[in-house]
């Protein structure tokens, strides 16, 4: 089965109802399937024996929610809503924050849009085609254009947008038709602005990119006011009907009002009460989930509906796990079609002279083993899959080894000074303890200098003992 046998469904930004998702995956049992799929932009796909358009539309048009039976022509808009509560945060994003921007997309995009904090890791920046990424200001946003994987990295544009012109702006370039207009990056902005007048200002600091860590959803973790959130992932991506049935009748008994999807083919359940802790160890219990899977097995991408690729990543997990090898850090792709990266290793399918010639492999890694810096390098080419193994062991200790080499003597001097000059500020969103770079936090342990986003994921406040999540970026 391919990708255009499937009914998308466009969640927008990865945030939907537990009512919504309950119809939706009702109408896809409905129309013969037992599972669904979730896709890297944060859709839902299912299969189904015969596209009945009539109970298609009846369900869709009663939420609200687009779907695509044919092909790629529109596209899912994809957030870092999921990431609220989960990881850190720039200090005025918000959850009405997110909903009102996405309200002001009244139209199906063709072109991929991305609405990302830059703070977190869960959401990759740079997949669209149209990225908006939160600056420090208030409600304003960087704009990056990349419209084809010739494009080496995304285009910033030189203006801030305001958030409630996000969607204004988006659909003006996509009416330029940028990718097929023949006009640069700047021209293709300035015809824009010029036709919507939106609300702007200079940009008059980079982008500051978040370090690159593989992110942790997986779970059930505490949050800001003794609330939890749950992770849940299939290694297969087949996430059965009867059980997501089961979560979102208890969604809706336990007054939770959405549910995330993440690019990560996963599920995010926020809110949960310490009172309805039992009920949801319960429900996983019943249905044999599974919520401790290793980092070797969560930080891998891999195309929806691709059986070789999933094979791929099998074997290598299994190979890597015998090693007993760390990849703590690193996240990885297999690429066996076209596909955006947003992981720091690549295995590429590498391409053949003669379809008798056995499969070999290409292995990538992104500069500074950072996605969000869209730069990859080759590490080996046209070697066979029995090889892969052994080589990103090597890879991984390169990732270590270049850490080091940050941390040799002049590279901290140079750091102290770049942090006295740079450090950051991080707040607890509930005793309002501050993190600042510039001093650590000696009670926990943690050295002067000590980059907010290389604490571990155990880290809490030395106050009032709330997550890693509850810090709020304040000051950069």
């Amino acid at each position: 089965m391919q990708k255009a046998d499937l009914v998308r469904v466009f969640v927008k930004g990865g945030i939907i109802s537990p009512g919504d998702f309950l119809k939706t995956i009702s109408t896809a049992n409905k129309l013969g399937t037992n599972y669904i799929h979730l896709g890297s932009r944060q859709d839902v796909l299912f299969p189904v024996k015969d596209k009945n358009l009539e109970t298609l539309e009846e369900t869709f048009n009663a939420i609200s929610t687009a779907y695509d039976t044919d092909g790629e022509e529109f596209q899912n808009i994809v957030s870092s809503y999921p990431a609220l509560d989960v990881m850190p945060t720039t200090h005025w994003l918000a959850s009405h924050t997110y909903h009102y921007i996405l309200d002001t997309f009244d139209y199906k995009p063709k072109l991929k849009v991305n609405i990302t904090d830059p703070v977190q890791n869960l959401v990759p920046l740079f997949t669209g085609n149209i990225n908006f990424v939160a600056s420090s200001l208030d409600n304003y946003w960087y704009l990056y254009l990349r419209f084809s994987e010739m494009d080496s990295k995304p285009w910033c544009c030189p203006d801030l947008i305001y958030g409630y012109d996000l969607a204004k702006v988006a659909k003006a370039i996509e009416e330029i038709d940028p990718v097929n207009c023949q006009l640069k990056f700047p021209e293709i902005y300035q015809k824009a602005k010029d036709t919507v007048a939106p609300n702007t200002t200079p940009v008059e600091q980079e982008l500051d990119y978040p370090e690159a860590t593989s992110p942790y959803y997986e779970g059930m973790n505490r949050i800001v006011g003794g609330k939890y959130w749950l992770g849940l992932y299939w290694r297969n991506n087949k996430f059965t009907i009867n059980f997501l049935k089961a979560l979102c009748e208890l969604c809706i008994e336990t007054n939770i009002g959405k549910i995330s999807l993440t690019p990560w083919k996963s599920i995010i359940v926020k809110g949960i009460a310490e009172k309805d802790r039992l009920s949801w160890e319960k429900l996983l219990g019943k249905y044999g989930i599974n919520i401790r899977h290793s980092s070797l097995e969560l930080n891998w991408h891999l195309p929806v509906l691709d059986e070789e690729a999933l094979e791929i990543k099998n074997y290598l997990v299994r190979a890597l796990d015998k090693q007993d090898i760390s990849t703590y850090g690193l996240s990885f792709s297999i690429k066996t079609r076209h596909m955006a990266l947003f992981t720091s290793v690549a295995i590429e399918k590498a391409t053949k002279e003669k379809d008798s010639d056995p499969d070999t492999f290409n292995i990538l890694y992104s500069k500074d083993f950072n996605p969000n810096l869209s730069e990859y390098f080759y590490y080996a080419k046209h070697v066979p899959i029995d090889t892969i193994p052994p080589l990103l062991i090597e890879l991984s200790y390169k990732y270590y080894d270049q850490l080091e080499v940050r941390k040799s003597p002049e590279t901290i001097e140079s750091e102290k000074t770049a942090t006295h000059k740079n450090h950051k500020k991080y707040q607890c969103s509930n005793c309002m303890t501050i993190y600042d770079e510039k001093y650590g936090d000696p009670e926990s342990a943690i050295l002067a200098g000590t980059s907010f986003m290389k604490l571990p994921a155990s880290y809490c406040c030395s106050v009032c003992e709330s997550p890693k999540s509850a810090f709020k970026l304040i000051q950069s």
